[in-house]
């Protein structure tokens, strides 16, 4: 009789019980940093009007190779992508804009007053190399405006963004601007770009030489030294712009000043996607000692044309843009803003024998449903230990339910300054607790 092979047990190797590399895990503090940004940036989205959106973190992948573009590093380099079992080619979004355009067709957002103007949050994955401000998962804020093509509208976005930015702690920053104008500018200035950059095949990278085949404004997008020297002498797109183009613009900056929003108009700024038309910028914060050269910390702009080559029918107007909230936490004046979700404990419940442990429960529900926060460690029995616990938290007061009191129905009030303590009945507790906050 032929033995039965023994089990191999697996060995689980170190790298198996790490995140992936340019993700993490966020615990405690560094969560409710998160949670409590985007509640601050969600309420004052509402408070201007904008609607909360929530669209899946698995699009088509279509759906970004068009919108995005081709030739960007995001649809080249940096999409997750994957093959379902029913061969369906899916994406993690890398961006939230085509996203949205995409469900403003889907649920027919046109038949709705116009402009619809929608805030989402939320997790993108880029495969990017990581480093400083630079995750593959990373976490933005978003705002769109989607029918108008005023140029209100861009201010509204530019003001909301600058304004959440300022409401969390930063309040020195810069709006970098620039506008790349409409189809007809667009199209004066690749030629003159692609003129200009000819003289330069030879000494400019690899991808940007691939860049001026597929969508010559992305030259100006390198991040590449070698190319610095030559970007910052290229044709500035002010200079092509439409008669439309020049006045959109030069009302966008005058709402800016009137807002006494700062801003520096930067000639080569053209972001990093193919759907951006008329206004592109970038929020940098404020050069410090320990930060001498700034990340840029949000950035958007309008895409007048993505509705189109994402239906095929009609273009929409629209503009967006995204805050880092990566880049903003890692900032020396990031406020830290608490989610409402957060209390500090006002009593902190103890309990001491098995009939006690019973009540436990009822007595926690009781403080929950009075919206008095509590802090509890029902594995413990001893007094002295949960008492320790409590000190450590610096909670104001303790309730102490023995097994005496479990059967009286009352519960102990102790004061952690003064050691006074007084006995009260569970049905008038919590007015007892709400008159001593």
């Amino acid at each position: 009789m032929t033995p039965k092979p023994t089990a191999v047990k697996k060995i689980v190797s170190k790298d198996e019980l790490q995140s992936p590399k340019g993700m993490r895990d966020l615990i405690g503090n560094d969560l409710l940093y998160y949670q409590g940004f985007f509640e601050k940036a969600a309420e004052i989205a509402m408070y201007y009007g904008f609607t909360p959106i929530e669209t899946p973190i698995l699009e088509k992948e279509s759906l970004f190779a068009r919108g995005v573009g081709n030739g960007t590093d995001i649809v080249d380099k940096e999409m997750y992508t994957l093959k379902t079992r029913g061969g369906d080619r899916l994406a993690l979004r890398p961006e939230f804009t085509a996203a949205v355009m995409r469900a403003y067709f889907e649920h027919g957002m046109q038949s709705r007053p116009q402009p619809v103007m929608l805030y989402s949050h939320g997790p993108l994955f880029r495969h990017d190399n990581p480093q400083r401000g630079r995750y593959r998962q990373l976490y933005q804020f978003n705002l769109e405006i989607l029918g108008s093509k005023k140029s209100i509208v861009d201010a509204t976005v530019i003001k909301i963004i600058s304004l959440i930015l300022t409401e969390v702690g930063i309040k020195n920053q810069t709006v970098i601007i620039n506008s790349i104008g409409d189809k007809e500018s667009q199209t004066a200035y690749k030629r003159e770009l692609l003129a200009y950059y000819k003289k330069h095949a030879k000494t400019i990278c690899p991808e940007c030489r691939e860049r001026l085949k597929i969508n010559p404004l992305r030259v100006l997008d390198c991040k590449n030294p070698k190319c610095a020297p030559i970007k910052a002498e290229a044709p500035e797109t002010i200079a092509s712009l439409s008669p439309d183009s020049k006045t959109h613009f030069k009302e966008v900056l005058e709402y800016l000043s009137s807002m006494n929003i700062n801003y520096t108009i930067s000639s080569t700024l053209v972001r990093g996607l193919d759907y951006y038309s008329h206004t592109v910028f970038e929020i940098v914060p404020e050069a410090t000692a320990t930060d001498p050269e700034p990340l840029s910390v949000a950035g958007g702009g309008r895409y007048d044309y993505l509705g189109k080559i994402l239906s095929g029918k009609r273009d929409i107007p629209g503009m967006g843009a995204a805050i880092g909230v990566d880049r903003v936490i890692e900032l020396a004046d990031y406020n830290k803003p608490v989610p409402r979700i957060v209390k500090k404990p006002k009593v902190f419940f103890i309990q001491l024998s098995f009939d006690a442990k019973l009540r436990s429960f009822e007595i926690i529900e009781i403080l929950r449903k009075a919206k008095i926060p509590v802090a509890q460690s029902l594995t413990k029995d001893s007094l002295s230990a949960q008492l320790g616990n409590a000190e450590k938290l610096g909670v104001p007061y303790a309730i102490i339910l023995g097994q005496k009191e479990a059967l009286e129905g009352t519960v102990i009030v102790r004061d952690m300054d003064t050691r006074s303590q007084d006995t009260i009945k569970l049905d008038k507790l919590a007015d007892y607790l709400k008159k001593i906050k």
